[in-house]
C-alpha cells in the first residue's frame, strides 16, 4: 500500500517511523525542550539521523487540558522551522487543526496534514480538497482537548472508532479527495479510557477493513503509565520509553503501517529486529 503525499508517494509495505517535534512550551512530554529554532532543528536532524522516515511538527499541544492557541501565533512557531525543512528533501507533516495553518503550510510544501479533528473544523476540509496531492492524517477524537478526559467515552470503543473513520474516509472521497491520499488514526488517548485505548490496540487490524494504512501513535502516553504503574508510581512520560517501543511493535504486528514516536532510535532498532524476524521465516 502507498501514501501520497505532496512530494512524495510513501511505500508501506514497511513500516515508516514518524518522529515527534514539538515546537511547543506545553506538550505533555517534551514541551519546551525544542522552543529555539537552532536546537529544534538539531533534534530534527538527529531524528532523521536515529531513522525517522518522517518528520512530524506541532506548534499547539494537544495534551488533555491544553489551551488553544490563536492561528497566527502557531503559525509563527511554526514558519522559520519550516521554511529550513522543507528543504531537507525529507517527508514533512504538521500536526494541525486550523484550515489558517493548512493553508499556509501547504503553500510553504508541506507534505502531511496531520488533524486530530479529522477535518472537522471549519473551512479545513474544503483546503485538503482544494490542494492536489498532500497527504492527511484523519484520527479519531471524542469530545476535545479541553474535555475529552473529563468525559471518555462510553461503549464499544474499537466499533466507534471505526465507523467514525469510515464516515470521514467516505466524506473525503464523495468531496473527490483520492484514497492513496488518507491514512487512519485511532487516537490513543485521545478521550478513551486506559482499558479502551488496549481495547483499540487488541483490535487494532479491525480498521484495516477501512482500506487504508494505519498510523499508530503510543508514545509516552498515560495509559502506558497507568500499566507501569507500581505502589501508586506513576512513570513520567520520559521513563515510558521502553513501553512506548512495546507498543509500537504490537501496532506494527496488527497492521500499523506508520508508528509516531518520539523515542527514534529505540523504536528504528526493534523494527530491525522485527524486519530480521520476519525475513528469516520466509528464507528457504
Amino acid at each position: 500500500m502507498r501514501w501520497q503525499t505532496t512530494r512524495f508517494d510513501l511505500e508501506l509495505s514497511q513500516p515508516q517511523v514518524m518522529g515527534i517535534v514539538n515546537l511547543t512550551p506545553d506538550s505533555f512530554s517534551d514541551g519546551g525542550q525544542n522552543a529555539d529554532l537552532a536546537q529544534a532543528l538539531r533534534h530534527a536532524e538527529q531524528l532523521l539521523s536515529h531513522g525517522a522516515d518522517i518528520l512530524d511538527i506541532g506548534a499547539e499541544s494537544t495534551r488533555p487540558g491544553a489551551a488553544v492557541v490563536p492561528w497566527a501565533q502557531e503559525l509563527a512557531r511554526l514558519e522559520p522551522f519550516l521554511r529550513e525543512v522543507v528543504r531537507w528533501q525529507v517527508p514533512i507533516s504538521v500536526d494541525t487543526s486550523k484550515p489558517q495553518v493548512m493553508q499556509a503550510v501547504l503553500d510553504w510544501g508541506v507534505d502531511i496534514i496531520n488533524d486530530i479533528w479529522a477535518l472537522r473544523q471549519p473551512g479545513a476540509e474544503q483546503v485538503v480538497v482544494a490542494h492536489p496531492s498532500c497527504g492527511v492524517c484523519l484520527m479519531h477524537m471524542h469530545r476535545d482537548p479541553q474535555t475529552m478526559q473529563i468525559e471518555p467515552m462510553t461503549g464499544d470503543a474499537p466499533k466507534q472508532v471505526e465507523i467514525f473513520l469510515q464516515e470521514r474516509v467516505a466524506t473525503l472521497l464523495h468531496a473527490g479527495v483520492s484514497a492513496s491520499r488518507l491514512v487512519l488514526d485511532p487516537g490513543i488517548g485521545f478521550g478513551k479510557t486506559v482499558a479502551q485505548n488496549f481495547q483499540l490496540l487488541a483490535r487494532q487490524a479491525d480498521l484495516l477493513r477501512l482500506g487504508r494504512p494505519v498510523l499508530a501513535g503510543w508514545s509516552r502516553k498515560s495509559a502506558l503509565g497507568a500499566a507501569l504503574t507500581q505502589d501508586g508510581q506513576v512513570p513520567q512520560p520520559a521513563q515510558r520509553q521502553v513501553a512506548s517501543v512495546a507498543a509500537a511493535l504490537l501496532a506494527v504486528e496488527r497492521g500499523a503501517s506508520v508508528v509516531r514516536v518520539h523515542d527514534v532510535k529505540e523504536t528504528a532498532d526493534a523494527l530491525k529486529i522485527w524486519r530480521a524476524m520476519r525475513q528469516s521465516g520466509t528464507a528457504s
